[in-house]
């Protein structure tokens, strides 16, 4: 009965982090899709692994198979990290034998709480970001932050807060950034 408690607590919590939460935010179905059969994955392990003799080397070599998902993966922002981590830290806390169901209770609303107060759209305005790629731009204009800036704003019609390089191809004098904007 304490496993179905555990499970419905995990459940729950994830489903308001990532539906209720980052879903109705940023509308990003992969992550959400992602992050919750990881979670599960998850708390179906250490569910085992809490109620079996492991040695601390067995939960050590455990992350270390998950940090080989992040060398093998496509790159993924701070956010959608930080949502994919509360739906894995949401499973430990579920999972783990040796605390009072009261007590998880209470962690996961914690949890849930802090997400929403930390990411809610009230508490610190959203910039977007696009990826582009700009053809026949020169080195120069694409350093020159004032001129460059006033260009893509230009362009895109769109406040634009800041811009990043990420290359330039220097033969072909294309170059691909990241604009970091918002709406008018």
């Amino acid at each position: 009965m304490e496993l179905l408690a555990r499970f419905g607590i995990d459940i729950t919590a994830v489903l308001l982090l990532l539906y209720g939460l980052y879903y109705r935010r940023y509308h990003d179905k992969e992550l959400v899709t992602t992050a919750a059969l990881f979670n599960i994955f998850v708390f179906a392990v250490l569910t085992i692994l809490s109620s079996v003799e492991v040695s601390v080397a067995a939960g050590f070599g455990l992350f270390a198979i998950l940090a080989l998902f992040t060398l093998r993966s496509e790159k993924i922002s701070k956010l959608e990290i930080s949502y994919f981590f509360g739906s894995v830290a949401i499973a430990v806390i579920c999972a783990v034998h040796g605390t009072t169901i009261g007590f998880v209770a209470m962690i996961v609303t914690c949890v849930l709480f802090g997400a929403y107060v930390l990411d809610h759209p009230r508490i610190l305005r959203s910039v977007k970001k696009i990826k582009l790629t700009l053809d026949q731009v020169e080195a120069r204009v694409l350093f020159d932050q004032p001129t460059m800036r006033a260009g893509l704003v230009e362009r895109l019609g769109v406040d634009v807060m800041y811009y990043k390089v990420k290359s330039f191809d220097y033969v072909e004098h294309t170059a691909r950034i990241n604009v970091y904007y918002r709406q008018h």
